[in-house]
């Protein structure tokens, strides 16, 4: 028995009370800082729930990043859930006396995540015009939900400096990115109203049923308090359109749909130029990103072509930011 397999076991009873057990754990993804188990909790009635385990690789290990830590993480996506997100149930935050470390179980939910099949599959034709306006819908009341205690704020200049500070330290060379930033310090906008940002929100992210649509928003761990266009700008950028460029949403819908959900869920209106901004910079960071997955790949070929295949994705961002120059002179 794993030590993962024997804290869930002893975790059991609290979950669900009395000679509860656990079947069927199989660990899903693993990274440096990360990983996701998934489990079923048999009751003693023999009634069966499905759940998964969150959960940071070392109990000891320092979060990375600027990401919330793991309870966080968590207490968003509960608040989400009970402001109407389509999201997993939070069933239990994990504390010194459950051995986990930092984690969290959740409800598991069915559905499809891969994009790709999401923007194409046939399987999706009947839901696929109905899903901008759903995400337009969740996005509303993410926005609506109130930031949790200790989530960090993210400034939007603050944002591009890092990017650029990050470029420049590469030593690339790319017109396209050059014009990207000089096209962005140009239109910061001035944002009011900051919200809770989900910061992930894109096709890949979403667990989508063929039948009815949106079943979950997943992958909360870039979770701020932020210009909510930013969350309506990264689900339009190309990179998340999975071959199907046409649909500016996520490969599948239109930008009105998206907006008209998000309004008539109670957003606040958002300017198509407020969008362009945050698709850009969505775009630009994606490049940046792509571009130091790249040099690693160069600088250590055998550590898997993983982040040289990323690499290649640059062009998916120029692309974008072309067109979005291409727009904004017309």
């Amino acid at each position: 028995m794993t030590d993962v397999e024997e804290r869930l076991a002893a975790l059991a009873p609290v979950l669900a009370g009395g000679e509860a057990r656990i079947a069927d754990l199989s660990l899903l993804t693993g990274g440096a800082s990360m990983e996701t188990w998934a489990f079923t909790l048999v009751l003693a009635s023999g009634e069966s729930r499905a759940l998964i385990l969150r959960r940071g690789n070392s109990p000891l290990a320092a979060h990375p990043g600027s990401k919330p830590p793991l309870r966080i993480e968590a207490e968003l996506i509960a608040a989400a859930v009970a402001h109407g997100v389509p999201a997993p149930e939070v069933v239990h935050i994990c504390d010194a006396a459950d051995g986990l470390g930092e984690a969290y179980v959740m409800a598991r939910v069915s559905g499809e995540t891969l994009g790709k099949r999401i923007a194409t599959d046939p399987a999706f034709d009947a839901i696929r015009p109905k899903l901008a306006r759903q995400c337009g819908e969740a996005l509303a009341r993410i926005h609506a939900t109130p930031p949790v205690a200790e989530l960090a704020a993210l400034d939007v200049r603050t944002t591009l400096a890092n990017y650029e500070e990050t470029w420049r330290a590469s030593g690339a060379v790319r017109p396209t990115i050059e014009a990207a930033f000089r096209w962005l310090e140009r239109r910061v906008p001035e944002t009011t109203d900051l919200t809770l940002v989900h910061g992930d929100f894109r096709n890949g992210n979403l667990m989508i049923d063929p039948a009815t649509g949106l079943a979950a928003v997943l992958d909360w761990e870039l979770a701020h308090v932020g210009d909510p266009a930013e969350d309506i700008g990264w689900i339009c950028t190309n990179s998340w359109r999975f071959g199907r460029p046409e649909h500016r949403v996520g490969g599948f819908g239109g930008l009105d749909d998206l907006l008209a959900g998000y309004e008539a869920a109670g957003g606040a209106p958002i300017a198509p130029e407020r969008v362009d901004f945050w698709q850009m910079l969505g775009s630009l960071k994606w490049g940046v990103m792509t571009t130091m997955m790249h040099a690693r790949w160069a600088a250590d070929p055998a550590a898997g072509p993983e982040r040289g295949v990323i690499g290649r994705r640059l062009s998916e961002t120029e692309a974008d930011i072309v067109a979005i120059i291409e727009r904004s002179a017309a």
